[in-house]
């Protein structure tokens, strides 16, 4: 039996791995910023749940919600830092408290979330951290720059992370998701006031978002339970076939660009 502490469990791929979690009788601390919604979940499996409100954003609540578990459970074996969304819109777009509160949820609550749990998996010498990040953490795309941006800062940080805790019996992987079919880009996104000039890349994006079907995220529920499940589980792992020629593109034309202008580079 494993316990969990996993973020953003009242929907998507967080109550997609608390549910497979629990029906394989592992124990799971679920967090939400409305708890009511995991009401279904202890129904179901009973004090093998522990239902918490918690915002990420605030630290103080992160802690005390990872304490809590840690409490009744006794232990924490895997913590998932699931909770996010999106910000949809241009970089010019974006304002301010737009910008803050993007980071605020994807970047710093994963942060706080991870300082809460550690002293408690050092205690234990054993645990693992799952960082669930996105295709958009490797690869940048228009309408996403603030979102690409917390991403991109949860994998520096998550890599980082890895090396410092690694000696001390403790796990970390970043789970990198391709198109899924929660509600990442529906009622829990957020949008910029659009600027008349950007139409036409507003337009391509929403064009080549139509053209993807997302996949259902409960076939992503055995790939989490098997990888929670390894001994020696990867710093970095995508889920489903799509973002591996997005990223092999990506990285290929980094190479290229780096290459094509090393004799400028050198002359630093």
């Amino acid at each position: 039996m494993k316990t969990w502490f996993i973020t953003g469990a009242s929907r998507g791929f967080g109550r997609t791995w608390a549910t497979a979690a629990l029906s394989r009788g592992d124990r799971v601390a679920a967090t939400a910023r409305r708890p009511e919604l995991l009401q279904p979940l202890v129904d179901s499996y009973g004090d093998r749940v522990l239902p918490l409100r918690l915002d990420v954003t605030d630290r103080a609540a992160a802690t005390a919600a990872v304490q809590r578990a840690a409490d009744a459970f006794g232990r924490l074996d895997v913590v998932v830092n699931n909770a996010g969304y999106g910000l949809f819109g241009m970089v010019e777009e974006t304002t301010e408290e737009q910008a803050r509160a993007q980071l605020d949820t994807n970047l710093l609550g994963p942060l706080w979330v991870t300082q809460a749990a550690l002293p408690i998996l050092r205690a234990q010498r054993s645990g693992h951290i799952v960082q669930v990040s996105s295709l958009g953490g490797l690869a940048a795309f228009p309408t996403l720059g603030l979102y690409n941006a917390s991403k991109w800062a949860l994998e520096g940080m998550s890599e980082a992370l890895a090396q410092e805790v690694g000696p001390l019996g403790i796990h970390v992987t970043i789970v990198e998701p391709g198109p899924y079919g929660t509600d990442w880009s529906g009622t829990s996104a957020e949008h910029t006031e659009p600027i008349a000039a950007y139409e036409p890349v507003r337009e391509a994006r929403r064009a080549g978002a139509a053209a993807r079907a997302p996949q259902d995220p409960q076939v992503t529920a055995e790939v989490l339970l098997e990888l929670v499940d390894l001994d020696e589980p990867p710093l970095r792992l995508f889920l489903g076939a799509y973002p591996y020629p997005v990223v092999e593109a990506a990285y290929r034309q980094r190479l290229d660009t780096w290459n094509a202008w090393r004799p400028l580079a050198t002359k630093a």
